[in-house]
């Protein structure tokens, strides 16, 4: 399976197909809007608008799996990042990343791309790169700061 193959829903319950990114570089990431790397929202939100003109697409999937941080409903997460942080790029339904109901995207982006110890998901914040032809080429940690990555997104732009 390609991560093109991969159907995914929009806060407002439509979903699509990720090919819709075919061509375009990704950084796919779950977030919580009271987590405490939440302060990352503000360097998502300017790698997507320094990069977007080069292809970068930024997909952010709101998850309550850690610490009870995203307890309240998807348009609630989208809201919060939109009106605390500034968030522009595309915001998902809230998902499960780990475990038996896990999203297949993230099946998908932890068995591409293998944690520390761990393939599961530790916390927050994970960030996953793929390349313009949809491969996975790396796996971030939680406490990665966006900015900290420009060398690897150089790579795929």
């Amino acid at each position: 399976m390609s991560i093109y193959d991969i159907e995914v829903r929009k806060t407002d319950g439509s979903t699509y197909k990720l090919e819709e990114y075919e061509g375009h570089p990704m950084l796919i990431v779950n977030t919580a809007s009271k987590c405490g790397f939440a302060n990352q929202f503000d360097g998502l939100e300017k790698l997507y608008q320094d990069h977007k003109e080069e292809g970068l697409i930024v997909l952010g999937f709101p998850s309550n799996e850690f610490g009870n941080q995203e307890p309240g409903s998807a348009e609630d997460a989208e809201e919060s990042c939109r009106l605390n942080y500034g968030v522009t790029f595309p915001m998902h339904e809230k998902i499960e990343v780990n475990g038996d109901n896990q999203h297949p995207l993230y099946e998908l982006l932890k068995s591409s791309q293998k944690g520390l110890f761990t393939d599961n998901i530790k916390w927050n914040f994970t960030k996953f790169l793929v390349d313009k032809d949809g491969e996975v080429v790396e796996r971030f940690s939680p406490k990665t700061k966006p900015e900290n990555i420009k060398k690897d997104l150089d790579k795929v732009l």
